[in-house]
């Protein structure tokens, strides 16, 4: 093997377990890998306080000082060292098809799975037997790595695949491979949780192939901004998602708008109106009027609908493109216009967002993922993205997706200025994203007052009652 990787290999079975096949699986395969020159980790329960008082000590010293890296010192190396076993914690032993509801995880078993995996930088988090809740499901919960699911048992688990089952299955999805150990494991899992499982026993060659066919799929590391030709360009502040009256569900005026991300100090924004770009459009011209106030550069952007497929906007583009196309072929209408291709609130169920299977039929083609948006009511779904970006090494960004203009701004990326779709994916991708304080539930009042709340004649009136008091406003300066 030409390339190694950093491995998580994660059990839900207490380390000490006599006679535990998977750990002994777990055991075999980690100390292959290491000899390969692998770097891997074990995390496994344990019912070891001195290991596990161990374990926690090293942790808090990679986060305190010694960095990451000191989690995988030593593994790995040619085979000089051996796998490091890093014990999470005491939880009961689960029992393969128990029928009884089990215990649930301990608290601080899952805050240290969570610590682990915001701290070690992982190509692969390898679980084994992902059931929650488990040790191996709290790690696949919090993983940022490419993820790996092994299955062992032939025998039901009735929680999960009876009262569950839906649940489970949208929590499968965030693995990038499925391992069975037997063909009658396979039968079972596709049986309640259809895709493709490959069966790979103690075969680390294959496992390793399995490992090098993921990591292809992942995007060029950038380089930082700092090493390109205009790193010493002005930091601005920008907002890559926001709404004008020309979206359907949205009563902002453009004056309105750019006035208020003036106000707000940003330095670029990008109007994104659903299915339409003429609000961008006049945007633009707008900003570029001479007396139209301090610098502002507008990005024309379109928020696309697909068929069926969730949303995808068109960044640089200067055509409308229609929906309902499928999400493959959205991007390609961007691509023909020399767009950026970005994926906003992709894991938002309360809107409509491409799942795991067309995000990774079209992975190649993203050149952005909003990892923060303000207006997703649960912080879960945020969290998701921004694990998606980090594992595929895709360029994370945020926006407001500003409906009101009161809601402009709460959150905005600073970065290096830029001259075009090339400049601003460089320098996005070494971007620090700031988030403020907000109510979603004042933003979204605001915004059922302004549009579904008001009727038409009573919105035009208050349009250009804002538009006179933005002019006399403007006359005075």
């Amino acid at each position: 093997m030409s390339e190694t990787f950093s491995i998580a290999h994660v059990t839900p079975y207490p380390w000490e377990a006599e006679d535990n096949e998977v750990n002994a699986h777990v055991e075999r395969i980690a100390g292959e890998l290491a000899r390969r020159g692998h770097r891997v980790l074990i995390v496994a329960p344990s019912r070891s306080q001195e290991r596990v008082r161990d374990s926690r000590r090293a942790l808090r010293a990679a986060r305190n000082g010694a960095g990451p890296e000191s989690l995988l010192d030593g593994t790995g190396e040619g085979g000089a060292g051996g796998p490091r076993i890093i014990a999470v914690g005491e939880v009961l032993d689960v029992v393969p098809g128990a029928r009884r509801r089990p215990a649930a995880l301990p608290i601080d078993v899952a805050r240290t799975v969570e610590e682990l995996l915001g701290t070690a930088e992982l190509d692969f988090v390898h679980v084994h037997e992902p059931f929650a809740p488990s040790t191996s499901a709290a790690a696949l919960r919090h993983s940022r790595a490419l993820n790996v699911g092994s299955f062992h048992s032939s025998e039901e688990r009735l929680l999960s695949t009876l009262l569950a089952r839906r649940f489970v299955e949208s929590f499968f999805g965030r693995l990038d491979a499925r391992l069975a150990s037997s063909p009658a494991t396979a039968a079972l899992m596709n049986r309640y949780f259809p895709g493709d499982y490959e069966l790979v026993g103690d075969d680390v060659g294959e496992l390793e192939r399995i490992y090098s066919s993921l990591a292809a799929r992942r995007h060029e590391r950038g380089g930082e901004v700092r090493d390109d030709p205009f790193a010493d360009r002005p930091l601005i502040e920008v907002d890559l998602h926001m709404h004008t009256d020309h979206s359907h569900d949205c009563a902002t005026p453009v004056e309105v708008l750019l006035a208020t991300a003036r106000e707000q100090g940003l330095g670029a924004i990008a109007v994104t109106d659903h299915n339409e770009i003429s609000g961008a459009l006049e945007a633009r011209a707008q900003a570029e009027r001479p007396d139209s106030g301090p610098p502002l550069k507008v990005i024309v952007g379109e928020e696309i609908k697909t068929a069926g497929e969730g949303e995808v906007i068109g960044l640089f583009i200067e055509e409308k493109i229609p929906r309902g196309l499928t999400m493959r072929e959205t991007i390609a209408a961007i691509r023909a216009q020399g767009g950026v291709v970005y994926v906003p609130h992709p894991f938002d169920r309360m809107h409509s967002v491409p799942d795991y299977e067309h995000l990774l039929a079209n992975l190649e083609e993203i050149d952005a993922i909003e990892v923060f948006n303000p207006r997703v009511a649960i912080s879960a779904f945020n969290d998701e993205a921004a694990r998606f970006a980090a594992k595929y090494r895709i360029v994370a960004g945020a926006g407001s997706d500003s409906h009101v203009a009161q809601g402009l701004g709460s959150v905005r990326i600073r970065m290096r200025d830029f001259e075009g779709p090339d400049e601003f994916l460089s320098s996005l991708g070494d971007a620090d994203i700031l988030t403020r304080p907000s109510s979603l539930l004042y933003v979204q009042a605001l915004k059922f007052l302004q549009t579904r709340a008001t009727p038409r004649s009573a919105r035009q009136a208050s349009k250009a009652r804002r538009l006179r008091r933005l002019r006399r406003a403007g006359s005075r300066r």
